[in-house]
């Protein structure tokens, strides 16, 4: 949605927008994950289905942040932005993952991937300055995301516990990298390089 006025959305609406899109978006990747994760491992093997699901990722959810941007990071332009910025998180997460193995590699996952975005999108938009915050903003949220969702798969088990995962995941993440993307735009707006 293109705002008239091309003024930023509020934090609020930047949050909420966040929450609800990427929480969407997430229990749709997710879903693929609880009635077709067999399939992709046997089709695609598990490198390829990652990379699936990171693209469905990047794909349905760049236009939910996009709705978020203003001036002349608006879509196509964003889609690369945020393309890069998800990409270089999922990369990390999944070599931590793979790697380290465990809780501990998902948590080694979530804040390597989650600082690494950060700095994606603090370069992005010419918000250097900003990188700590948004690093710490996009780990927390994450983390809090993943392992809650991951404590109700663990509960519930199944195709539900992996939809709950998905959504739980989507809405904290979510509203994580929305608040990011406010902050970057208005660090960058109050210092006039946008």
């Amino acid at each position: 949605m293109v705002h008239a006025d091309h003024s930023l959305p509020s934090l609020a609406r930047s949050i909420v927008t966040g929450s609800v899109g990427f929480g969407l978006v997430s229990l749709a990747v997710f879903a693929t994950v609880a009635f077709g994760e067999r399939w992709m491992y046997n089709n695609l093997g598990l490198l390829g289905a990652y990379l699936a699901w990171t693209v469905l990722f990047i794909l349905l959810s760049g236009a939910v942040f996009g709705s978020l941007v203003v001036g002349p990071w608006r879509l196509p332009k964003f889609y690369l932005l945020f393309g890069l910025a998800f990409f270089v998180y999922a990369a990390n997460w999944m070599f931590a993952y793979f790697t380290v193995r465990g809780t501990a590699g998902e948590l080694v996952g979530s804040l390597a991937g989650s600082v690494l975005m950060a700095v994606v999108f603090a370069a992005g938009f010419e918000s250097l300055r900003s990188t700590v915050k948004l690093s710490a903003l996009l780990f927390v949220t994450n983390a809090v995301g993943y392992f809650l969702g991951a404590a109700l798969n663990n509960s519930i088990g199944g195709r539900p516990g992996m939809l709950l995962w998905g959504l739980a995941y989507g809405l904290f993440f979510g509203a994580g990298i929305g608040a990011a993307l406010h902050m970057v735009q208005k660090q960058r707006s109050e210092t006039g390089t946008g």
